[in-house]
This record gives structure tokens, C-alpha cells and sequence, in this order.
């Protein structure tokens, strides 16, 4: 992967062109890896670096309001498929003004911890397990809910919530004291 961009890199430049890759890994990038304009530092924990990602506000609000913020401070490890702002904003008009709200704490805690599995699954592992299936995996979330995982070309993933949905992985391996983070471009929605 990294010879590859590179070669890329070298040929764009060659060519006057600027090149950005479409995803990044913490491999390609050193050990952090920079998120919504800060640098996501691996001794930190998953929320500590969240707090800090400008592309994060509305994924953190959710956090706090649903009260996940000690759970995700824990020891883990955990890996977390952050949705963006963006993806929030994408949503029906008003979905996070009533998702926000404390009657809808259950719901929010729901819907975010879907988002949640157990251990810390790097992309290899990720890649390892898809193989292993044939081309696709399964994961059970911290919800109880189920994602499925595919490849989409050879280095990007792709994951299929319960209702169909379809996010791509924007940035890999984001490690964390206690876990990892990789940054998707949808919500992911459990069936109920």
C-alpha cells in the first residue's frame, strides 16, 4: 500500500498534479494520524481523541448525551466506526435535535453503541476476516446488532448496517490507548 501511494504520489508530482490518497492508515501516516485537523495520538484514549476532531462535534455531542463518555474512556479495547458530521447532517432533518433529547437517551445509546464492537480490529484484521469469509464478514456490535463487512477494491472496506445502509471507511486505523477508530461517511442504523 505504501509503495504504491508513493509511486503515485511520485508520478502526480512528475506531472504537476497534486495527489490525495482516498483513505489513510496510521501505517502510511506514522503513528497518528491526523482527524478533522488534529493529530489523533495513540497514548490517548478513544473519547480524549474525539473531543479534539473538528469532523467529530456532532459524534461527541451524541456521546455526552447518551452517557457513553466513562464506558468509551475504558479499558476496552474497543473499535468504533465513527460517523462524521457530515453523516449526521446527511440524516432527516431533525433526526439529531430529537436523538439529543433526554427521553431519547435509550435510542441514542442504542444507536451509537451499534456502532461499537469488541477488540481492537485494525484494517488487516478487518481484510483478514472478510478473506476468511469468503468475502464478507459479520460483527456483532456492542448493541447486539450485526454489521457486515466487504472489500470494495483492493484496500477499501465497505460496511452494510441492518437496514441495508452502505458506509465506506474514510480513514483506518486511528489506534487508541484503548482501541481503534476508523471514520465512516453514514450512521450506521440497527434494524429497531
Amino acid at each position: 500500500m505504501m509503495r504504491s501511494s508513493l509511486h503515485a504520489s511520485l508520478l502526480a508530482i512528475a506531472m504537476g498534479l497534486t495527489f490525495t490518497p482516498i483513505f489513510a492508515t496510521a501505517a502510511d501516516m506514522g503513528s497518528a494520524v491526523m482527524v478533522g485537523g488534529q493529530s489523533m495520538l495513540p497514548s490517548k484514549d478513544i473519547v480524549d481523541n474525539a473531543v479534539n476532531s473538528a469532523d467529530h462535534t456532532t459524534l461527541v455531542a451524541a456521546v455526552k448525551a447518551a452517557g457513553l463518555v466513562d464506558t468509551l474512556k475504558g479499558k476496552g479495547p474497543f473499535t468504533v466506526f465513527a460517523p462524521v458530521n457530515a453523516a449526521f447532517a446527511a440524516l432527516p432533518a431533525g433526526t439529531v435535535d430529537t436523538l439529543l433529547k433526554p427521553e431519547n437517551k435509550a435510542t441514542l445509546t442504542h444507536i451509537l453503541t451499534y456502532h461499537v464492537v469488541a477488540g481492537k480490529l485494525d484494517m488487516m484484521e478487518l481484510a483478514k476476516r472478510i478473506k476468511a469469509g469468503g468475502g464478507k464478514t459479520e460483527l456483532t456490535t456492542v448493541a447486539g446488532g450485526k454489521l457486515w463487512l466487504m472489500m470494495n477494491g483492493p484496500h477499501n472496506i465497505v460496511i452494510k448496517d441492518e437496514k441495508g445502509n452502505v458506509a465506506d471507511i474514510s480513514t483506518y486505523d486511528v489506534m487508541q490507548s484503548n482501541g481503534v477508530i476508523h471514520v465512516i461517511d453514514k450512521v450506521l442504523m440497527p434494524k429497531s
